[in-house]
């Protein structure tokens, strides 16, 4: 056989009988690449710029794995050393990027935290770097004052400091400053090395409570206070209501304002068991105390409400005015007497008919210039009012003057008798005779001849004949009557009274 041809079978055979062994290594695939991409001077470029870029790791002080030092007597040895050397890789790559990402900028950006293997000695970086927020003392910050040990002394012999030393006391006060409200601005004690004595200090925080008590109460005040041409939000809500309901159509501006009261113009709408005019006032009463804590004696002496005013506290009673005018207008209303009609009772808001027209409010009687015949006529109307007042209402108006009169289609009207009272009040005669005063007064220096002296008018309102020769004695003896008055009600109870033909005082009926 020819020698090709053997070698050529023996090829074959092996070709078809040789296996191909498993441990054998892979034959590379060499990619083909053009000479112009190893030639290109932009690839050798950005090669140059990248190894530039990332600068080459130190070396560890572990050593890495070789195959001198590899135990392979335990899988979980092995398992071990993989991770860790894969922990190790992984660090390095992230110390290339925290630097890559810092660059020389002073504030730096740590990746400690994203580390596997820690703690990291991070050769490269300078010992002079202190990270001032991972440090729990700060140098340039100023020293709290150090506490003394339970026993209540630090230090031996002659440096013995006790708890109630002058400096520690003053450092500590110093300090405590800092729990004062954020209101107080108590600056760098601390800092300065200031030295409070327990007198400053106490002194300091009674004076921090007492302003923060006195703005909350001016806080409170100004929430739950109508000041003058304003109301608070809980009235405010209530004039809402009010819309809303479809008792008014609107609500206009502030008309008057008054020491204890502040009137707004409305526009009437409707109510089912009552007529609402086309104009209404809405009388707000002021929700502030000020204004009545001298005005008690009208109200807590008044038989009608003495029960319901010791039960009360101080802001129902400003409730209790607004009930007090209703019930007195009602009377006077229903004795003829020209004054506003009484259309809602809301709490401390009262709705009554406006005196005026096209929201300009009815002139006051003082800011009237009235010829004498309508003079004259306005006195003898006022005159039989206070009249019809004190008999058939049973009421003392208690305020009456030509500033609480308006003068409105030819006639008077008399307006605020909230603090009007009986004449069985303890004082109501000496209210009487103070609105005679002021009647009087007024009438006779506006040229009315046929004005009666406050003695006169005194007797012709009230029907009695009390009859003196100067003001003290007629005082005098108006008071002997309300004494009089006084007992004679607390003995027989508070009923109403019934005027004798003798012109003595009041007699309560038994009946």
């Amino acid at each position: 056989m020819d020698q090709i041809g053997i070698t050529a079978e023996e090829n074959e055979t092996g070709s078809v009988w040789k296996t191909k062994s498993p441990w054998g290594a892979p034959k590379a695939v060499v990619t083909p690449c053009s000479l112009t991409e190893v030639m290109s001077e932009q690839l050798a470029v950005q090669l140059d710029e990248e190894l530039s870029a990332f600068p080459i790791c130190p070396d560890v002080n572990e050593p890495l794995i070789t195959g001198d030092n590899i135990d392979t007597s335990s899988d979980l040895k092995l398992a071990q050393m993989l991770q860790m050397e894969f922990d190790r890789e992984f660090d390095t790559q992230l110390r290339r990027e925290e630097k890559k990402f810092n660059g020389d900028s002073k504030v730096s950006i740590s990746f400690e935290n994203y580390r596997m293997v820690h703690p990291y000695d991070d050769t490269d970086s300078s010992e002079d770097e202190v990270d001032w927020q991972d440090t729990r003392h700060d140098p340039y910050g100023p020293d709290k004052p150090t506490t003394n040990p339970r026993k209540g002394f630090a230090g031996k012999g002659k440096n013995i400091t006790t708890k109630h030393d002058e400096v520690v006391c003053g450092r500590k006060n110093t300090a405590r400053m800092e729990n004062f409200a954020p209101e107080v601005q108590v600056g760098d004690g601390i800092g300065m090395d200031l030295k409070l004595s327990n007198q400053v200090f106490n002194a300091l925080k009674q004076h921090c409570y007492s302003e923060q008590r006195r703005s909350a109460r001016l806080h409170e005040k100004k929430e739950h206070s109508t000041a003058e041409q304003a109301v608070d939000p809980k009235t405010r809500l209530l004039m809402y209501k009010m819309v809303n309901a479809g008792i008014l159509e609107n609500i206009h501006g502030c008309i008057s304002t008054g020491k204890e009261s502040v009137v707004f113009h409305g526009k009437g709408g409707s109510m089912e068991d009552k007529t609402v005019p086309e104009e209404c006032a809405l009388k707000v009463y002021k929700t502030t105390l000020n204004e009545f804590k001298n005005r008690d004696k009208y109200i807590k002496d008044d038989y009608r409400f003495k029960e319901r005013f010791s039960k009360l506290n101080p802001r129902k009673i400003i409730r209790m005015w607004a009930e007090k005018e209703m019930h007195n207008l009602a009377r006077m209303q229903k004795a003829g007497i020209p004054c506003p009609e009484v259309i809602l009772l809301k709490k401390h808001i009262l709705v009554m008919s406006f005196i005026g027209e096209n929201q300009v409010p009815a002139p006051k009687l003082k800011e009237m210039r009235l010829s004498s015949e309508d003079m004259k006529g306005a006195y003898f109307q006022v005159l039989h009012m206070m009249q019809q007042l004190y008999q058939e209402c049973n009421l003392v108006h208690a305020d009456l003057s030509e500033y609480n009169m308006l003068w409105h289609d030819g006639k008077v009207w008399l307006i605020d008798v909230s603090q009007s009272v009986e004449p069985t009040h303890p004082h109501g005669l000496e209210f009487l005779f103070r609105d005679c005063r002021n009647v009087s007064t007024f009438f006779q220096k506006a040229g009315v001849s046929e004005a009666m002296n406050v003695y006169d008018l005194f007797n012709a309102v009230s029907g009695l004949e009390v009859k003196a020769d100067s003001e003290a004695e007629f005082i005098a003896q108006i008071e002997l009557l309300e004494k009089m008055n006084e007992d004679h009600v607390q003995k027989h109870g508070k009923k109403a009274p019934s005027y004798s033909d003798d012109g003595g005082p009041p007699i309560i009926n038994d009946d």
